[in-house]
């Protein structure tokens, strides 16, 4: 269309709607300082002394700097059979609001 009712270029696939092809080198930083805040948070709920499920649950899963990247950087997804079902999680949706 033309004129005044033209589709922007962010509405035609702009820069905004593009997924990187790999996650930077701030992006992992970011994710690896978010990871660590985890444990410290295990850590201290272990140490105040309370018990649930939960928590020893917790407690059995690898540290950040025990984890392999592939388990840092990739989530499980059922569509992604080429790639060994392993998708990039920067390509999963607000992937850092949490897991």
């Amino acid at each position: 269309m033309f004129g005044a009712l033209r589709p922007s270029s962010v509405l035609n696939g702009g820069l905004l709607w593009k997924v990187p092809y790999r996650l930077s080198n701030t992006r992992k930083a970011n994710l690896r300082q978010r990871l660590k805040r985890v444990d410290s948070v295990i850590a201290a709920v272990a140490e105040s002394g309370v018990e649930c499920r939960a928590l020893t649950k917790a407690l059995e899963l690898p540290k950040e700097s025990e984890m392999l990247a592939k388990d840092k950087y990739t989530t499980y997804d059922p569509k992604y059979q080429q790639h060994k079902w392993r998708k990039g999680v920067h390509k999963v949706p607000k992937w850092t609001k949490g897991f």
